[in-house]
């Protein structure tokens, strides 16, 4: 799962194809991040034991969650879980107030009204640490942003995630490899969050 760091990300590409759901929050193709990793490709490993008690200790987790209010980091896993694969939706309004996440925005809001670019935004990583809030952290870890400002009275957020768990990575000595494997085998699929605030005044 991507810290929301592009830059000297090593996952990070310069080519792909662009993101369905990012093209539909833009109203159209949009240049979003391509954030690919090291990742067999959906359901081509065998499913053993051990994929299955991974994900059924998933889905009690994900219900663990949401009642103890982690409803942020529930959602997201039990659509990973859903293996849909389809676009997932995040609280746009609740992630952009989070401190760091509003620190990043007004720096690019101070970079537009000081001329350095002007309507929308290139996109930017920020990253959300579990002492900032423990759901957003488990939800997304860090994600893409980009801000769009039509004047200088109003602008809007939009937020792009590419949600995965990377071969190799960890949190707290647990190996991420083991979440993995559940899109590898066809018990779960990467998917791509995205959400966008409304206009918001300056």
């Amino acid at each position: 799962m991507e810290t929301g760091a592009i830059h000297g990300d090593s996952h990070i590409g310069g080519t792909g194809t662009a993101d369905p759901g990012a093209a539909v929050m833009a109203g159209g193709p949009a240049a979003a991040p391509y954030l690919p990793n090291d990742n067999a490709p959906h359901a081509t490993l065998p499913v053993r034991p051990t994929d299955r008690a991974v994900r059924a200790g998933c889905l009690v987790l994900a219900r663990l969650w949401r009642l103890t209010g982690l409803r942020n980091a529930s959602g997201a896993l039990r659509h990973y879980l859903g293996g849909t694969g389809e676009t997932y939706r995040i609280d746009a309004s609740t992630l952009v107030a989070l401190p760091p996440v509003r620190a990043a925005v007004n720096t690019r809001l101070m970079e537009a009204e000081a001329g350095r670019w002007s309507h929308r935004d290139t996109w930017h990583g920020v990253t959300v640490t579990p002492a900032t809030s423990l759901d957003w952290w488990l939800a997304v870890r860090g994600v893409q942003f980009r801000v769009e400002r039509p004047n200088p009275d109003f602008y809007r957020v939009e937020f792009h995630k590419t949600w995965n768990f990377d071969r190799g990575e960890s949190a707290f000595g647990i190996p991420f490899t083991l979440f993995a494997r559940l899109h590898e085998t066809g018990l779960a699929r990467e998917f791509v969050a995205v959400g966008r605030t409304g206009y918001l005044p300056r």
